[in-house]
């Protein structure tokens, strides 16, 4: 994961876009190893969403010790970072006259028009999805707009400022950024985007939750800072996000069953824009956002049932439908995908969708064993859930190689990494979710 943070030694040449570039202090890009389609995709880019998980998960190494004090100078460069590009402007970019002419021919379908460019500045460049890890605009046609990323940043940063491991001086930096992200989760959240997969417009399970804990975590902030008004306006908005999430249950009990069978449903992951149902929407971004959001109520979280159902769901979805799930070895659970009928690249098992799962469950038992009377049952139910998490883990253990590296998917059919090699997220999920095994560990009295 640590290589793709400033990696100011890896130079990307889109000879075909006429574009060479060389990162700069502070950019962390979703893969440190260079691909063009061929097979591998291209994605050396600093995506919002992805720096913002990663930033998070460099500061559970740093809590754990398990880094030094290069983790605050490159939270500092992140911040940096992403303090210029929020001043970035696509109307000067779109004004240079020879842009087109600097692109083959048969890549001028992949490049953005200029009244699309144009609409990149002030709050629109942090819904880009993505920008190049040198601080430009990325030029590219893409999935925009996108709104997870700057509620994600806000709750990493709040979590490094709620750790206690910043100097003044360093929260000093931080605190403009994160004003900025909470601004624009309030201006936005009832604004369509695209999905977590950027596919689909329409409004999001994902994206509202993170954005209602942005809005929960960065009321309490603001309070501390005396900016009671701020504060209140997040809380109320944090309900009205809380509101709408209870509407995405999709209930599927049938005609005079009770309330004993509520847990026969899910969370719906989307409502498109254009008001039509999608096959996406049982989707393992519903379990995502739990695990990134992570609040002390129950609802929407791990320790709610009807999130517990929509994994269970899952489990049995991808169970079904991947061969390497099919007679797999005692101990291990499912391989975990995104949603069914997945074509991207393998359309196979994501790395980070079955570490997801795993840090679920390790959440509901360090949930349940901090709220459980300690009676026999409730110890019971709290080492399941940390088998649970431990079978999915052997899954992950069982199709890395040696090397450690992790990509982003790994095949269906024969395990086979896929897709982007090191994917920076896939590291990422790998410490969040050992890190959350530990605290499950200790909550639970369970052998580690």
């Amino acid at each position: 994961m640590l290589t793709s943070i400033s990696p100011l030694s890896i130079v990307k040449h889109r000879a075909g876009f006429g574009q060479t570039i060389r990162p700069i202090a502070g950019a962390i890009v979703a893969s440190p190893v260079l691909g063009n389609y061929d097979p591998d995709p291209d994605y050396f880019f600093h995506w919002f969403r992805d720096s913002a998980v990663v930033i998070d998960a460099l500061r559970l190494l740093y809590a754990e010790r398990r880094i030094g004090d290069e983790a605050l100078r490159h939270l500092r460069d992140f911040t940096r970072f992403s303090l210029a590009v929020n001043g970035l402007d696509g109307r000067t970019v779109a004004a240079v006259q020879d842009r087109k002419a600097r692109v083959a021919p048969e890549l001028l379908q992949y490049l953005r028009e200029d009244d699309d460019l144009s609409g990149a500045y002030a709050d629109a460049v942090v819904a880009e999805t993505r920008v190049n890890p040198d601080g430009t605009l990325d030029a590219l046609r893409w999935a925009r707009p996108q709104h997870d990323g700057p509620p994600l940043r806000a709750l990493a940063l709040l979590r490094w400022v709620a750790g206690g491991h910043l100097d003044a001086a360093l929260q000093a930096e931080v605190a403009p950024l994160i004003r900025f992200d909470i601004g624009f989760t309030l201006r936005h959240w009832r604004e369509p985007s695209y999905d977590i997969w950027e596919e689909e417009l329409g409004h999001h399970y994902y994206t509202l939750r993170v954005a209602g804990a942005a809005l929960a975590e960065g009321a309490a902030w603001l309070e501390g800072l005396g900016d009671s008004a701020q504060a209140q306006r997040c809380r109320e908005e944090s309900q009205a996000v809380r509101q709408l999430l209870d509407g995405y249950w999709a209930d599927e009990r049938g005609e005079g069953e009770g309330d004993h069978d509520a847990a026969r449903g899910y969370y719906r992951s989307r409502v498109l824009a254009d008001g039509q149902p999608s096959p996406k929407a049982l989707d393992i971004a519903v379990i995502l956002s739990a695990i990134h959001s992570l609040g002390t109520e129950p609802a929407h979280g791990p320790a709610d049932p009807r999130m517990q159902a929509t994994l269970a769901r899952l489990d049995a979805l991808f169970d079904a439908a991947y061969p390497i799930n099919h007679g797999r070895a005692a101990g291990r659970g499912a391989a975990m995908g995104r949603y069914a009928g997945d074509v991207y690249c393998s359309g196979g098992a994501y790395y980070f969708s079955t570490l997801g799962a795993a840090e679920f469950c390790f959440r509901a038992a360090a949930m349940a064993g901090h709220t459980s009377g300690k009676t026999g049952s409730d110890a019971r139910h709290s080492a399941q859930w940390i088998e649970r998490g431990d079978a999915y883990l052997a899954t992950v253990r069982a199709y890395t190689p040696a090397s450690g590296d992790l990509s982003e998917q790994f095949d269906q059919h024969s395990g086979a990494q896929t897709s982007a090699k090191q994917l920076a997220w896939s590291h990422a999920a790998f410490i969040s979710c050992v890190s959350a095994r530990r605290i499950a560990a200790a909550a639970c009295q369970a052998p580690r």
